[in-house]
């Protein structure tokens, strides 16, 4: 039986390396930072990032498809603490993101809009802010980056309260920043996100995950 295990790990192994041009192993021998034989980056990807120049190092981990981030990505202290959530379409952010303390207080939260890479141009459905619940169609050059769309909140992460508030149209400030319109919208002192209880609930115990190189470049 020992031996009929050692074959199906060779057999794995060997396939593998013909799916990947380089890739890494983690504790459960599950592929990491897969490279495909077109040197695109693909599925489940790990990057550490080490502090320089007094910025903090960070870790972030999600996915690629064909060489973009796709979906939602996560970004890690290199204690391993949830400080951020971005989402991306197209390898452009799009959606909401948010971004924690260390201790996981809510400090922003963004709202972006991810343009096509494969359009000069791109249709877009957004809000006519002068009529409620109605939207109109614009057509936008593509500029090779993702627009600002929608509302920014800056918070206190000491009382959660929202401190000031940007309201962003296609990558365009519209008015003046806000510092009280949302004044009343509170949290309780010290609470901390969902998205951060749900982590420390799901990896309570767990020791930081390891990676091995599984490269099958010479």
């Amino acid at each position: 039986m020992r031996w009929i295990a050692i074959l199906c790990l060779l057999i794995a192994f060997d396939t593998q390396a013909q799916l990947w041009k380089d890739y890494k192993l983690n504790a459960n021998n599950d592929t990491l930072n897969r490279i495909d034989q077109k040197d695109r980056k693909q599925g489940p990807w790990i990057h550490r990032y080490e502090s320089v120049r007094g910025e903090p190092g960070y870790e972030e981990e999600g996915w690629y498809k064909y060489n973009r981030k796709e979906g939602e990505w996560r970004l890690f202290s290199l204690e391993g603490d949830l400080v951020g959530v971005e989402n991306y379409k197209w390898g452009m952010k799009d959606g909401i993101c948010r971004y924690y303390t260390k201790f996981g207080q809510l400090k922003l939260e963004q709202s972006w809009k991810a343009m096509n890479p494969d359009k000069e141009y791109d249709t877009l459905e957004i809000e006519d802010l002068d009529k409620l619940d109605s939207y109109r169609t614009v057509i936008v050059k593509n500029e090779g980056a993702a627009l600002r769309h929608g509302i920014w909140k800056y918070y206190n992460t000491e009382s959660g309260t929202i401190m000031r508030t940007e309201n962003y149209v296609l990558g365009k400030l519209e008015g003046e920043p806000s510092n009280n319109a949302v004044a009343q919208e509170k949290k309780p002192t010290g609470a901390k996100p969902q998205e951060v209880m749900d982590f420390e609930k799901k990896n309570a115990g767990k020791k930081k995950i390891k990676v091995r190189d599984g490269s099958t470049r010479q």
